[in-house]
């Protein structure tokens, strides 16, 4: 991977934080009247910020307040590859979740990667893929979170890749319900991004604390042959325990090019779900700041509109 060119004092000036604001470690209190409850509620995925965080101009315990004082939003989603080998590091997680805990940031889930297929073919390596993915399953219990979101990578046929990849979940599932954690898959590749497969998984797995992290655009399943977001949206849904809002570019009048947001989260409010979305920017045209920025009023814009 290239390392983008980013710089601390660009970012601090970017994003209007202080050097003070990244190295203190104040309490901020929400001051605010009890008002109705949204449709949903707006979360940051870490993976939005992935170039800053891997050019160093922020560390991952730097998240939660970048999350707050940036771009206002309390409720955050980590990416196991940027704190790789800490899931087991109690002084660190205990770091993580101080500084979540003084912000009044809420860790909502750990995204797992490179950690074993759980639908491997082998019966071997899918225990030993399940088994790797139980010290994210503690440590999203330490830092309060729902959830761990996962894969459902396999090989085979359709229907063996079914079979395979629900025993995978369900074996994994069941060690996370001892933790009081969910675990999620997101439609992230191959068969993955085929709703109606995805879907047909979950009825396999047919556990309530297995669902769904439907994004909105992880539809591509291989070259050139995409899945319809919006079926596939529609399909996830009923399994869904967050949704991943997923942007790249806007036009001028600030709506995602790629996808109809207003179509797309009508599917996901009529659908019945009214909790958490979060906000993951891959684009690179916008900077990551502004692009988060953008996503953001476009969902906040819909959000009223749809009320």
């Amino acid at each position: 991977m290239t390392q983008p060119s980013f710089n601390r004092r660009e970012f601090i000036k970017t994003t209007g934080l202080s050097l003070a604001a990244l190295s203190s470690y104040s309490f901020i209190k929400n001051v605010s009247a009890a008002e109705k409850k949204p449709l949903y509620t707006i979360s940051l995925a870490e993976w939005s910020l992935h170039k800053t965080l891997f050019a160093n101009v922020i560390h991952h315990l730097d998240f939660p307040r970048v999350s707050k004082e940036a771009f206002g939003i309390d409720a955050i989603e980590h990416v196991n590859m940027l704190f790789m080998d800490k899931a087991k590091d109690n002084a660190y997680l205990t770091e993580l979740k101080k500084r979540a805990d003084g912000e009044g940031v809420k860790s909502l889930l750990i995204m797992i990667d490179r950690e074993g297929n759980l639908g491997e073919p082998d019966e071997k390596k899918r225990k030993q893929a399940i088994e790797n993915h139980y010290k994210w399953v503690e440590a999203a219990k330490f830092l309060g979170c729902h959830s761990i979101r996962v894969n459902a990578r396999s090989t085979g046929s359709y229907d063996e890749q079914m079979d395979r990849a629900a025993d995978g979940l369900r074996r994994l599932t069941e060690f996370g319900v001892q933790h009081n954690i969910n675990v999620i898959v997101e439609n992230h590749g191959g068969l993955s991004s085929n709703g109606e497969w995805l879907a047909g998984v979950m009825k396999k797995v047919d556990h309530p604390s297995c669902g769904t992290l439907p994004d909105f655009g992880n539809f591509r399943l291989k070259g050139d042959e995409w899945y319809d977001r919006y079926k596939g949206i529609k399909e996830l849904m009923p399994f869904a325990k967050a949704v991943s809002a997923k942007s790249h570019d806007f036009d001028k009048d600030g709506n995602e090019t790629k996808t109809d947001y207003h179509r797309m989260m009508k599917i996901v409010v009529d659908a019945g779900f009214n909790g958490y979305v979060g906000i993951e920017y891959e684009g690179h045209i916008d900077s990551e700041i502004v692009g988060i920025k953008k996503t953001k009023k476009l969902l906040e814009r819909i959000r009223q509109e749809l009320s």
